[in-house]
């Protein structure tokens, strides 16, 4: 009950503790009302800052100047209510006066200039400078597009004052001008200082990492743009008071072609279609939602199902048409308030943009929801340097396209049969007599077919399609095209582990036999030619050599099914059948085949772990393609080539041979090159170069491939090890966002189990470092539900582990009491599965959080903590492994000397540090750091509460001298500073 100013204050104080929202703000409205009655004036001043700032950062803006006049009154019939702290907010909130008034289109501009005018007089009065004045007439100006110019130059040629806008929302301010006079670059030269971390308030950098989203894209610095969308989206969402900022995520992800990625934002910000309290930041998120919308209706997804005001379902279109009409309203009504267009120019140059780049950029997240495929074939057809794959319209020049591209063994192949196959099946095109006898294209067709079974796992399937091709071939008197496809269709179900691998050996055999039949009957002779321009093998001699391929490749699986230790006999057959076409290959001047049995050598090197032999025969590969011409066939064994030189520790030369296996893949239409793992690679060579945004960049990519393949389980894969890699580059905001997102949703629960159990230990550690300390707890409590089932011992340790790291995250959050229950779990899971060092720990921890939130109060609790780590220690036995004693014992010496020291109880406290110095004087060389670390406090204890100023230099000039002669040179600089500083005295 707040029936007493005393109740009122504290009810204050709690209030003031909650995050902003609809609930603080109520809390807030009610303590006002409750204040009132009272005379007590400087209550109701408090309550009343208290509930303007609540309007202030959820959005009523509304609301705002009806409170600064009750303080105003206030100030002008009681100013000694004020504190000095309130006097300044008294003079400070005149500026969210102005800003929350340009937010409501029904408020006159007069009253607006009024409200300014009259924030002149004061400052004038109280002598203050008019610098922040002249700021909000820049806003009003800015708003209303007239007399912009001579409204910045009063304002930014200035001097600042106490009373101006904090340097990180001025510097916002002074780029966003920069940006609206279309110097994209001038402007980030201006927020380098806030989006490097330099510059932050309560609003920033939030706030400039939405509004630099585009200006980055634009400049080209797409891997600053990913990493200012992950951290600054995860500081607005959700937010009302941050609308503007969500609109501009959406604006993002739209012309960074992650369209998916911007329907689950708007999936996460329904309450923001209701937040009305401030209509002019309601506009910028519309808008940015309508870039958006109107990207999918311009792609056919009118029909999409997408989130929208709560309370019916959308669709994509009918959203759109939802926020159009409403965003027109507002518009109206501001440029009829302001007389002029400004507002809806703006709108209407937001939405008049396009897509800012060809393709999606990689953001690395998992988003759960997708556009449909045909959204995106803009951002995923063939590029146009791609070789031969225009696919011609007139079917006859089609058919002959393919052909040609099927001899050359093209990749680009591909896509020409499917289209012939799509234009026979819709009937839009007639058979035409001058290609030949129809059965031919039928044949070739069924190739075409078992083909994509056999990449699809579809072995029977694919069988069945060779085998019609093959008795097409016949019967059109073409043995040595029929005993190819024969001879594929026995390699391929060779492949499979459900085969009859002794009968697909045999009946390859006969193949075998049969093909030297016909070399008998019709001998294959080399073409000729000049020695450095051999004629290109026959259309006969290439199906030979298939068939001597397939036999090849059948062998190779056979191999491999027997690694790490290959029978002899696997071995032999292998080695037989690859130097036949090999031999053959270099007879018949097919240089491909030559690279093809030299790739397959290698590949069974490498898993043997012959890596030496391996990386000699992928080389010579590449020399066998470079001589064939046909530099397609260069992808594979260079993505191998480079794995290999990765293991070897050469990671520059495995980032060059994966950036061209990837260019050419793309070059020649590859679709079956293996992209995603290739990326993921590529992301693992960066990061042992340091080249931390090519890192991001390449995995980012990777997982966003395996996504579109339908490989959830490796895009979750790569997704943790890129926020290790962020991580481990000092980037926590990104690598949190990146874990959150793949935790999140049905493909992350469906991974495997401890990978995931350490993602959200990754999670919960990265939350705590960035001062989220209750979503931090929160994670350690879920993993520790998750883990409580697991029995190994090693596993049981896992929740000794993570009960004690959700207890102290627990206790920074100032939840204290499921802080204690946490704790006892941590105990108890001690007893089960033992782990003193962590307990020990915990154990210190809750004695410096205990003391820190309770003060000379908390000094018992404090202490009875460093109690039970004494037991504890006590209680390890002798023998223990990896526990060093002498660094426990120093650890909780050091913690109590600490906390007795804050509770001003020097002389115990100075014991206590020279027992932890003895501690770890114990531990040798690995002893000195710690030990170094207890003198210093011992030495701060001694000068600073006892003033034994004399003794601490003594003390830090031998501390000193002992870490130089350990090569401890900053230890010895820290000493020798403190030391300095207490000569003086």
């Amino acid at each position: 009950m707040l029936d007493t100013p005393e109740a009122v204050v504290e009810a204050l104080r709690e209030n003031n503790d909650r995050p902003h929202g609809l609930p603080r703000t109520i809390t807030a409205e009610e303590i006002v009302e409750a204040a009132e009655p009272f005379d007590k004036p400087d209550v109701l001043v408090t309550a009343l800052l208290e509930l303007m700032e609540a309007y202030e950062f959820t959005g009523e803006h509304r609301k705002s100047p009806v409170v600064l006049a009750r303080l105003l009154k206030l100030w002008d019939t009681a100013p000694e209510a004020f504190s000095q702290w309130e006097a300044h907010q008294v003079f400070w909130r005149f500026k969210w006066v102005t800003t929350s008034l340009l937010q409501v289109p029904e408020m006159p501009l007069a009253t607006i200039q009024g409200w300014i005018e009259q924030m002149r007089t004061r400052y004038a009065d109280a002598d203050h400078g008019m610098q922040p004045v002249a700021a909000m007439r820049y806003h009003v100006a800015h708003h209303t597009g007239e007399g912009i110019a001579d409204a910045y130059d009063l304002w930014a040629t200035r001097p600042r004052t106490e009373l101006s806008d904090c340097e990180a929302c001025e510097t916002r301010h002074l780029a966003e001008h920069r940006v609206t006079s279309g110097d994209d670059a001038g402007a980030l030269d201006i927020w380098q200082p806030v989006l490097d971390g330099g510059m932050s308030c309560t609003e920033e950098p939030q706030m400039s990492q939405a509004r630099a989203l585009l200006p980055l894209l634009r400049a080209g610095r797409t891997d600053e743009a990913r990493s200012h969308h992950l951290t600054g989206y995860r500081r607005v969402r959700g937010n009302t008071g941050m609308q503007d900022e969500v609109g501009f995520h959406l604006e993002f992800c739209a012309l960074s072609r992650n369209e998916g990625r911007g329907l689950e934002i708007l999936a996460e910000n329904r309450p923001l279609f209701e937040a009305t309290g401030a209509p002019l930041a309601r506009l910028g998120f519309l808008t940015g939602a309508e870039v958006l919308l109107a990207r999918l209706a311009e792609d056919g997804h009118t029909d999409t199902a997408v989130a929208g005001p709560p309370g019916r379902n959308w669709t994509a279109g009918e959203l759109l048409a939802h926020v159009r009409a409403e965003a027109d309203r507002l518009i109206t009504a501001f440029d009829a308030r302001n007389a002029t267009t400004a507002v809806g120019d703006a709108r209407r140059g937001r939405l008049a943009q396009r897509p800012l780049l060809a393709e999606p950029l990689p953001l690395g997240l998992r988003t759960s929801l997708t556009r449909p495929a045909a959204a995106n074939a803009t951002a995923t057809a063939a590029p146009a340097s791609s070789a031969g794959t225009d696919v011609p319209q007139d079917f006859a020049a089609l058919v002959r396209e393919a052909r040609r591209l099927a001899r050359a063994g093209h990749p680009g192949e591909n896509r020409l049969w499917a289209r012939i196959e799509e234009r026979l099946a819709d009937g839009s095109t007639a058979y035409d007599d001058e290609l030949g006898p129809e059965e031919l294209l039928r044949a070739e067709l069924a190739e075409q077919r078992a083909y994509r079974l056999s990449r699809e796992d579809r072995d029977a399937e694919s069988t069945a399609e060779l085998e019609r091709a093959a008795e097409l071939y016949a019967g059109l008197g073409m043995p040595w095209h029929a005993l190819s496809a024969r001879a594929r269709s026995l390699a391929w179900l060779s492949a499979s582990d459900d085969a009859d691998h002794e009968a697909s050996r045999t009946a390859l055999d006969a193949v075998l036999a049969e093909a030297e039949l016909l070399k008998t009957e019709a001998p294959l002779t080399p073409a000729t030619g000049s020695a450095d321009a051999p004629e290109e093998p026959s259309e006969v001699e290439l199906e030979y050599l298939t068939v001597l391929y397939a036999a090849t490749y059948a062998a190779y699986q056979e191999a491999a099914r027997t690694l790490p230790e290959p029978t002899a006999s696997a071995t032999e057959s292998f080695e037989e059948r690859a130097g036949t076409l090999r031999a053959e290959a270099e007879r018949l001047s097919a240089p491909h085949h030559v690279a093809n049995a030299l790739q397959f050598a290698a590949d069974l090197a490498a898993r043997s772990g012959d890596s030496e032999r391996a990386e000699e025969g992928l080389r010579a590969t590449l020399t066998a393609v470079d001589a064939s011409g046909r530099p397609w066939r260069g992808s594979r064994p260079r993505a191998l080539l480079a794995q290999l030189m990765l293991g070897k520790g050469e990671p520059a030369e495995a980032v060059e041979l994966l950036h061209r296996a990837l260019a050419d893949a793309a070059r020649y239409d590859d679709t079956d090159f293996a992209v995603a793992p290739s990326y993921a690679l590529l992301g693992h060579a960066a990061s042992r170069l340091d080249d931390l945004n090519g890192a991001v960049r390449h995995l980012s990519e990777a997982a966003a491939r395996f996504d579109q393949d339908g490989a959830h389980d490796e895009a979750t894969d790569v997704r943790l090890q890129l926020a290790d890699v962020l991580a481990r580059g000092g980037r926590q905001a990104d690598a949190v966002a990146v874990l959150e997102s793949v935790l999140a949703g049905e493909h992350g629960a469906s991974g495997d189990e401890r990978a995931l159990a350490q993602a959200r230990l990754t999670l919960a550690r990265g939350l705590r470092e960035l001062g989220e300390y209750l979503p931090a707890a929160e994670e350690f409590l879920r993993l520790a539900d998750a883990v409580a089932g697991w029995e190994d011992d090693d596993d049981r340790q896992v929740l000794t582990l993570v009960a004690a790291e959700a207890s102290t995250a627990l206790a920074m959050a100032d939840r204290w009491d499921a802080a204690a229950t946490a704790y006892e779990r941590a105990v108890a899971a001690h007893a089960e599965a033992p782990n003193p060092p962590l307990i020990i720990h915990m154990m210190c921890e809750f004695a410096r959080l205990t003391l820190q939130a309770r003060g000379p109060e908390g000094l018992d609790t404090a202490l009875d903590h460093l109690t039970q780590a004494d037991a504890l220690l006590a209680a390890v036995p002798q023998d223990t492994e990896d526990f060093a004693v002498w660094y426990e014992r120093g650890n909780v010496h050091y913690r109590r000397a600490r906390v007795l020291a804050e509770a001003e109880r020097f002389e115990q406290a100075l014991a206590e540090a020279e027992a932890a110095v003895a501690a770890h004087e114990e531990g040798g060389e690995q002893g000195e750091v710690p030990r170094a670390e207890a003198v210093r406090i011992a030495a701060l204890i001694e000068g600073n509460g006892l003033a034994r100023f004399k003794e601490a230099v003594a003390r830090l000039t031998a501390a000193a001298a002992r870490c130089r002669a350990a090569d401890l040179p900053e230890a010895a600089r820290i000493l020798d500073a403190l030391r300095e500083d207490y000569t003086k005295r």
